[in-house]
């Protein structure tokens, strides 16, 4: 058994969250208790101790309101910082003798405090997952704080990318026959198409041709941190409604052709800027490749959240430089039951396939990245951008976001890293000439590369 093994089974036969779930309401505790609580963790030797003192922040911290929490994430920000004197004394004897003991010492000094007490903090049982959660309750104040409170941020997504790195996690298959408390957890967390009841989850886990995989972490080995639902198919689907379709025939796994990613979901808030996905989709294809050798294809099938806000966004001058077809399509989209009237669907296609090409080819944000943000994901992960679907979700939510459109981006296995090279040092976007083709024309320096 691994080390990895070993610790996951400790830990979910104490039950991790068991200290801080089993007590009962978090009881009040004043800011200044906190205080002295946590530079008290800093300080202190004994590991018992340690631990107890961790366990009673923590707690005492989720009995806070949002006023207070807030003041608390600002005491962190102040008394928890490097010590600036000492810091310069010593980068001036590193600047003096830049040797391997300044460095050292440099480096310690270098580092504040709060992150040793998020690593004390770690120590409670169930640790892990109450940080992840203070983070969460940290994230919505730096909207209006960030000056004052990124630097605490900074601190737990450091410490998070460490303890949350690709050697630690589980990949885990998630099946009918999962325990019904992981069950209940992908009903939440499922982000991108809603799972009304245990009847539509089990539409999505137990037939032949469906699967569904997640990563989990040690410290929280009953919790996924992401997921990610998988349909075998026989061809690239042109809609999530024959995906999700309950009267569809099941496919034997043998005879399919296509694995079609069609929902990835990140599970905690808190985890936020820490990328477990592009691992995930890699090794649940790799793995699909080896227990389903009939597959060829590896895809997506993508909402365009930010497609309509784009459309809304376009500046007066820019739309009466569109084509005739596209003006045509903003002129349709306009009308609330377009998308039900098979006439105006079909006079729209021709535009709104454009303004989708435009719209992931062209739009870049200051960076020269993509402004979709499903787009920067598989990008980045070396896909290349292969069909833009007209209609290929008529739910209300995405035909609110996008217009019904969809995409799907192809993973070739074999260019995957290749391709994450030339995004990650260019922002070059490999496309399929499919898309490419729908185009009006090309912009002066834009960076694509056409693939066949």
């Amino acid at each position: 058994m691994t080390r990895v093994s070993l610790l996951s089974d400790l830990l979910g036969s104490i039950g991790a969250g068991s200290w801080f779930h089993g007590e009962g309401p978090a009881k009040p505790v004043s800011l200044p208790e906190l205080a002295a609580l946590c530079h008290k963790l800093v300080s202190s030797r004994g590991e018992a101790t340690g631990v107890r003192l961790a366990a009673e922040i923590l707690h005492g911290f989720r009995g806070l309101d949002d006023k207070t929490a807030k003041r608390f994430f600002h005491m962190l920000a102040e008394e928890f910082t490097p010590d600036t004197k000492a810091l310069r004394g010593a980068a001036s004897a590193y600047a003096r003798d830049p040797g391997p003991e300044t460095l050292v010492d440099l480096q310690r000094l270098a580092e504040p405090p709060r992150q040793e007490l998020f690593r004390r903090l770690n120590l409670a049982p169930g640790g892990t997952a109450e940080l992840v959660k203070l983070r969460e309750r940290l994230l919505p104040f730096l909207r209006s704080d960030r000056e004052r409170l990124g630097a605490v941020d900074a601190d737990l997504r450091h410490l998070f990318q460490s303890w949350f790195n690709r050697g630690f996690l589980m990949l885990k298959p998630i099946d009918w026959d999962t325990p019904a408390s992981v069950l209940e957890k992908i009903i939440r967390y499922e982000a991108v198409h809603a799972i009304g009841n245990w009847d539509e989850l089990r539409q999505r886990l137990a037939p032949a041709d469906r699967r569904c995989f997640g990563f989990f972490h040690p410290s929280i080995p009953d919790d996924p941190l992401i997921f990610v639902e998988v349909a075998l198919t026989d061809d690239v689907p042109a809609s999530i409604a024959t995906v999700l379709d309950p009267g569809r025939t099941v496919l034997s796994p043998n005879a399919a052709q296509t694995a079609v990613f069609y929902s990835i979901s990140n599970c905690h808030k808190g985890l936020a800027g820490v990328s477990f996905g592009s691992f995930l989709i890699k090794q649940v294809a790799e793995d699909l490749k080896e227990t389903v050798p009939s597959l060829k294809t590896f895809v997506t099938l993508s909402p365009a959240p930010g497609f309509a806000s784009w459309i809304e966004g376009l500046p007066a001058d820019a739309i009466e430089g569109l084509e005739v077809n596209e003006k045509r399509a903003l002129a349709i989209i306009g009308e609330a039951t377009w998308s039900a009237d098979p006439a105006k669907v079909e006079a729209a296609r021709p535009g709104l396939l454009s303004l989708g090409a435009r719209y992931y080819l062209r739009a870049k944000r200051g960076d020269g990245r993509p402004v979709d943000p499903v787009a920067r994901f598989h990008l980045g992960n070396g896909a290349v951008l292969n069909r833009v679907m007209h209609l290929g979700d008529t739910s209300p939510s995405g035909l609110k976001q996008a217009h019904g459109l969809m995409v799907n981006y192809l993973y070739d296995l074999p260019r995957v890293e290749q391709r994450h090279e030339a995004y990650a040092a260019d922002g070059e976007i490999a496309a399929s000439r499919v898309v490419t083709s729908l185009l009006p024309g090309r912009a002066a320096g834009n960076s694509m590369k056409d693939v066949a």
